[in-house]
């Protein structure tokens, strides 16, 4: 199970930290993984790490900007998001993909996993 949480509203330029709180056993796939889906525009892929914490995959249009980990201890996963701005407005979910591969999929049809998404808001 994947349960996201931490978003918000924001003014541009902010910052906002998700969540990813995933059971153990979900925890320990392959891949965790970051979406978003803004309205009318199909879900896409924000960033990606290994089970490992050695790899991470990013989208171009956040690169940057936001920082994927995770916390074995915890069992989460984070998105620390910086310099927020309009287009990153969305609802944002954690996926994860079980099937080992490189480099990550940014495929939302490959992950096996999703949790309900959680809103970011960011205002001009």
């Amino acid at each position: 199970q994947l349960q996201a949480s931490g978003g918000g509203m924001m003014q541009a330029g902010g910052s906002l930290r998700l969540f990813c709180a995933a059971s153990g056993r979900t925890f320990s796939t392959v891949f965790l993984a970051w979406f978003r889906q803004a309205p009318g525009k199909e879900r896409e892929f924000v960033a990606a790490i290994r089970n490992s914490g050695d790899y991470m995959a990013y989208a171009d249009s956040v690169k940057g900007r936001f920082t994927i980990s995770r916390d074995p201890a915890k069992n989460l996963v984070y998105l620390q998001m910086n310099s927020l701005n309009p287009e990153d407005t969305a609802i944002y979910y954690c996926a994860a993909d079980a099937t080992n591969r490189y480099p990550a999929s940014r495929r939302v049809s490959d992950y096996d996993y999703w949790g309900q998404g959680t809103l970011v808001t960011v205002s001009s």
